[in-house]
């Protein structure tokens, strides 16, 4: 009969209790911890001829998440970025058993003392005023979609709101109803920050949402929806643009 290794009970404990509750992280950081976790896992199968099954909190060792990190990399072809923040997701899982295992704790300290890898830092490349003016001018304002487009483009604009931001707006995140005009944006680790609007911005706003009153019935309706009056993903923002 198969028992569950203490890997296994540590790292459910990680993912279903620790990171969404303690920490109150994203579903987005969840999925991409669980990732980490899956590639260590086929790597230890793999690479160290350790069962799924039989994977144990005594492997977790500086030498082998070294080695898992050099894997992802030549195997995988992952960039520094993403090798960095599996490294990220092993430190915080090890930052965890800091305070269930401690009778293991210079072993959770020395992978926490693996360095970040170096990456070069891209220069930032902006949009002229009129290469915005042009996106804007993309949508079709002769039909609903592209009004809906519209919205979504310039409020994307107005707001500097990252794509998921966006997809994660409800109707109740506006206040509209009276100057001044703000929204509510909600970011990473679900911290919210209180956006000004301007008033071109609103009668865009004002002008979609009269011609979707059947499909922003309450407060928590998604703001942008798709055809099945779902919200729209981020496939779905990016098809839009």
């Amino acid at each position: 009969m198969m028992t569950e290794t203490d890997f296994a009970n540590r790292l459910s404990s990680f993912m279903s209790e620790y990171l969404p509750h303690d920490r109150n992280v994203s579903k987005h950081t969840l999925a991409s911890y669980k990732v980490a976790f899956i590639d260590f896992i086929i790597f230890m199968e793999k690479q160290k001829s350790v069962n799924v099954n039989r994977v144990m909190l005594k492997h977790i060792t500086r030498e082998n998440i070294l080695d898992y990190l050099h894997w992802i990399e030549t195997e995988k072809g992952i960039s520094l970025a993403t090798r960095n923040y599996r490294l990220a997701a092993v430190k915080s899982f090890c930052r965890f058993l800091m305070y269930k295992d401690v009778d293991c704790m210079a072993q959770w300290q020395n992978i926490m003392s693996i360095p970040k890898a170096k990456t070069e830092k891209k220069a930032l490349e902006y949009l002229t005023p009129e290469g915005i003016k042009l996106i804007l001018e993309q949508p079709d304002q002769s039909t609903s979609m592209g009004r809906r487009h519209l919205a979504l483009l310039a409020l994307m604009y107005d707001t500097a709101a990252r794509v998921q931001e966006m997809a994660d707006l409800i109707v109740g995140s506006l206040r509209i109803q009276s100057e001044p005009y703000t929204i509510k944006i909600v970011g990473k680790g679900n911290k919210a920050r209180i956006v000004p609007l301007s008033k071109e911005q609103v009668s865009l706003i004002k002008q979609y949402m009269s011609e979707n009153q059947k499909l922003l019935v309450s407060h928590t309706s998604p703001l942008f929806q798709n055809s099945r009056g779902e919200k729209l993903t981020r496939e779905g923002i990016a098809f839009s643009r």
